[in-house]
């Protein structure tokens, strides 16, 4: 049963167009001309953007909040000044990389010596001697140790300020 159209009427008595302007509506007036473009400062810098994760944001907002700056202009200020002292950045990425190389090393040999301590785990469980404990107890020790130096190393850093 289809009964009067509940569209309101555009002029000439036909429905308004879905999304179009509706007839009648308060508050509705069309655009006699564009607004005028706001005016741009002739020295005005390109943006750019930084993704950090929560942890990092905060380390850098508590460094600009000391300094009394900006966000912005705090790492404006710090990327400026590791871009112009490139030598002791490279040093900073440098030693980074060294201590990346360091723990992957020492993760391998934490893994060869664990698989030797569940070997002979193994092999005294089952009623067997197991000749060379002495020597998979001092590859663990040496690996729990080139832990312990990466570690300092790392907190050494944090500790100088280079964190």
């Amino acid at each position: 049963m289809a009964g009067p159209s509940r569209r309101p009427l555009a002029s000439g008595g036909e429905t308004a167009a879905e999304g179009g302007p509706q007839p009648g509506k308060a508050g509705h007036t069309a655009r006699t001309r564009k607004s005028k473009p706001r005016p741009r400062d002739k020295k005005q810098r390109p943006a750019h953007s930084v993704r950090l994760n929560e942890h990092e944001l905060a380390i850098i907002r508590s460094g600009a909040d000391h300094v009394g700056m900006s966000v912005a202009g705090f790492l404006t200020y710090s990327a400026l000044a590791a871009a112009r002292d490139q030598s002791r950045t490279a040093a900073a990425i440098a030693t980074e990389r060294d201590i990346l190389t360091a723990l992957f090393g020492v993760r391998r040999q934490l893994g060869w010596a664990g698989s030797n301590v569940n070997q002979i785990a193994k092999a005294l469980n089952s009623g067997a001697d197991a000749p060379h404990f002495a020597a998979a107890l001092a590859d663990l020790r040496r690996a729990a140790q080139a832990v312990q130096r990466v570690a300092d190393r790392i907190t050494s850093r944090r500790e100088d300020g280079a964190a």
